[in-house]
């Protein structure tokens, strides 16, 4: 299931991505349109900040904004960074794996190869969808 953090994350980035010009936009502007925790959300833009995908400015007329155009952010680096690995088990992860303690055979576990199945097809979709296509509904 879709983190809260996720979620919100989702927003704030989408709100950003609408704005025609890239200025900085405060917190509470954003949290108040989105109706997110102004707490909570000052954590997930730091996340996203510090992970590359957004800038700050301190002072007057600061905030935060993009750093890269919403049609250069693809869903697979939005998804991994809020949510951590998108494979749901762990012996299927690309870039977080781990070998199930329980399983002696990967390649003869069933769940296994039906969890590279679902991974291919998320990665394929998020990795198809970017930041802009959220912003117009392309689904």
């Amino acid at each position: 299931m879709l983190s809260k953090k996720t979620k919100y994350g989702l927003k704030a980035l989408t709100y950003l991505a609408r704005l025609e010009n890239r200025n900085p936009v405060q917190i509470a502007t954003i949290s108040k349109s989105e109706n997110i925790s102004l707490k909570f959300l000052e954590s997930i833009l730091l996340t996203l900040r510090k992970n590359g995908l957004l800038g700050s400015k301190k002072g007057k007329g600061g905030g935060y904004y993009l750093l890269k155009d919403p049609s250069e952010i693809p869903m697979t680096s939005v998804m991994r960074i809020l949510e951590g690995p998108i494979a749901m088990v762990p012996c299927v992860s690309l870039n977080f794996y781990e070998k199930c303690d329980d399983c002696p055979d990967e390649n003869a576990c069933a769940v296994h190869n039906l969890m590279i199945q679902v991974r291919d097809n998320t990665l394929q979709i998020f990795r198809n969808t970017t930041l802009e296509d959220l912003t117009h509904n392309k689904f």
